[in-house]
């Protein structure tokens, strides 16, 4: 397991990007929950975002992808609008606890 970061350091409604054993994610908190993906759209194969703290379209409902705008649901990351619709941003394993969101299995990734 890696450690990303504290409970507190990802917000309710915020995500963030992350470099963890040679792997670029991001994290985003919603309702309560953290949820992870590798940041890289399905589309072309490009990070998601276009700077480390943007992953989020306006609305903070969904995940966009700052190249073309491709939307996916933050619970599944599945593509519901975009050039890619239909694909889905490969999820990656990870839990929280009181101190902090882990990545898991770290080695298999």
């Amino acid at each position: 397991m890696i450690l990303l970061c504290s409970p507190d350091e990802l917000a309710e409604g915020q995500s963030r990007g992350f470099e963890a054993e040679g792997l670029n994610l991001f994290v985003v908190r919603r309702q309560g929950r953290a949820f992870a993906y590798r940041n890289r759209c399905p589309h072309r194969e490009i990070p998601l975002g276009y700077d480390a703290e943007r992953f989020l379209d306006a609305s903070g409902r969904l995940l966009q992808c700052g190249h073309h705008g491709a939307l996916f649901l933050i619970e599944t990351g599945e593509c519901i609008q975009g050039p890619c619709l239909g694909d889905a941003l490969d999820a990656l394993p990870c839990h929280e606890d009181e101190r902090g969101i882990w990545l898991d299995e770290a080695g298999e990734l």
